[in-house]
């Protein structure tokens, strides 16, 4: 499927996925990072970058990347459960 070019008006967002029944409707949602005035470009990337780990867009999409059984995904669920609990029991002392 080829990516085709969005317009630009000032967005750091130079391409768009087509809609299709392929896509979820949460992974058509896209992120836009407008380059203030005077800005470098690796500054705006770098912005970009941070708003895609805080929304978790990253990791969702490399954890679609193969199914995953229910039995595997209870188990992951679990080790972070676990792995939250022993750093609050850590940090409560």
């Amino acid at each position: 499927m080829p990516l085709t070019p969005a317009p630009v008006t000032g967005l750091l967002h130079p391409f768009s996925l087509p809609t299709s029944a392929h896509f979820p409707p949460s992974a058509l949602m896209s992120i836009e990072i407008k380059i203030r005035k005077n800005e470098p470009v690796d500054r705006a990337l770098r912005r970009m970058k941070k708003k895609l780990d805080r929304e978790n867009i990253i990791k969702g999409t490399r954890a679609k990347r193969y199914n995953e059984k229910p039995c595997e995904r209870r188990r992951r669920k679990e080790k972070v459960m676990a792995f939250t609990a022993m750093l609050r029991r850590r940090h409560a002392e």
